[in-house]
């Protein structure tokens, strides 16, 4: 009697000119994969980042977060797929984005933390005087205003009050069992030479609160994912300080993984130290990038290093143990990248 196996490839071999291997099940991932634009990092995640889940690029500042997610958008965008940047420190360079390649038609960069200036009429006053001396005087009311007022003597109750306004404080001699309140007279400044107002401070300039950036950025982060239609969100909080992106409640990291797989979105979170937990379904460490050593005297690139970190979903194990030992997956990839001046990518 032929053993399953002869019989198994009898059946294949009969219906191979119809359905190739009918009976072999075909190799499935876990989650559909888009690549990154570099094939190192692709051989090392076999594919590239996981679409509908949260992928978390930590490192510090110069280890290649930047360059690495820009390459991503890169091929997105040239894919026709929209793409959104919620930046919570505004240190995205739109500049360097169109030299990676990337098509910032298709990509909504949100700027966090940037108070617009109000815009300056054209007709401004010529001289820049205290708004109190442009407000009209308040009609005169009672028996010397031209009105019918009140009764005289209602007007004599506020006629001591009116004379003491009307003295200097050094005028009045105080009393030796009272304390006097020191008044502090501001300084007005007057230049009738000036011609146009003072120029407004630049947005950049402003300092703001760092917790409010982040509560705005994920804000901003939650709208974009419930609304849909976007291929890759980065939330970019690599110019936050971790004690302050740690305070992010687990249960917002939660509520964006779930939304990233029903609109089956590519989160990208760029950080310095992990801080999504459980939640991300890949972490990549990146270690501080060193620069290359083509030329002596021009900088031509930097050489960065990435390691696998954290996978949340594996192959699952079987209860077959192997004769001989399976060979181990790479968990670190290396690549170049290369500045503008040094030539072609």
């Amino acid at each position: 009697m032929p053993s399953a196996s002869a019989i198994r490839l009898q059946i294949e071999a009969a219906l191979a000119h119809r359905i190739p291997s009918a009976l072999t099940p075909m190799p499935r991932g876990l989650r559909p994969a888009a690549p990154t634009g570099v094939a190192t990092v692709d051989a090392l995640l076999e594919g590239g980042f996981p679409i509908g889940a949260i992928t978390e690029l930590a490192g510090p500042e110069s280890s290649g977060r930047t360059s690495l997610t820009l390459s991503f958008l890169a091929r997105i965008t040239r894919e026709g797929k929209v793409a959104a940047w919620v930046d919570a420190s505004d240190s995205f360079d739109p500049e360097s984005a169109a030299a990676a390649g990337v098509d910032l038609d298709r990509v909504l960069w949100v700027r966090c933390g940037v108070v617009s200036p109000k815009p300056i009429a054209p007709d401004a006053y010529r001289f820049a005087l205290p708004e109190k001396y442009l407000v009209p005087r308040p009609a005169m009311k009672g028996l010397h205003g031209g009105g019918c007022g009140g009764h005289p003597r209602g007007e004599v109750k506020g006629l001591a009050s009116a004379v003491g306004g009307l003295l200097r404080p050094e005028a009045i001699a105080p009393r030796c069992a009272e304390a006097q309140p020191r008044v502090k007279r501001e300084r007005e400044f007057f230049d009738p030479v000036a011609l146009t107002p003072a120029p407004r401070p630049s947005p950049r300039t402003r300092p703001t609160k760092p917790w409010a950036r982040i509560e705005q950025a994920l804000r901003v982060t939650d709208l974009v994912l419930q609304a849909g239609g976007f291929s890759a969100i980065v939330l970019d909080l690599g110019s936050t300080a971790p004690v302050f992106a740690s305070r992010i409640p687990l249960a917002t990291w939660f509520r964006y993984r779930a939304a990233a797989e029903r609109t089956q979105a590519t989160l990208l979170l760029l950080s310095q130290h992990a801080c999504a937990k459980s939640s991300s379904e890949l972490l990549l460490r990146l270690a501080p990038g060193r620069p290359r050593s083509d030329e002596e005297t021009v900088f031509t690139g930097m050489e960065h290093r990435v390691e696998v970190e954290r996978r949340r979903f594996t192959e699952s194990a079987t209860n077959v143990i192997p004769l001989r030992k399976p060979p181990q997956r790479a968990t670190s990839a290396s690549w170049q990248s290369q500045s503008i001046w040094a030539g072609a990518r």
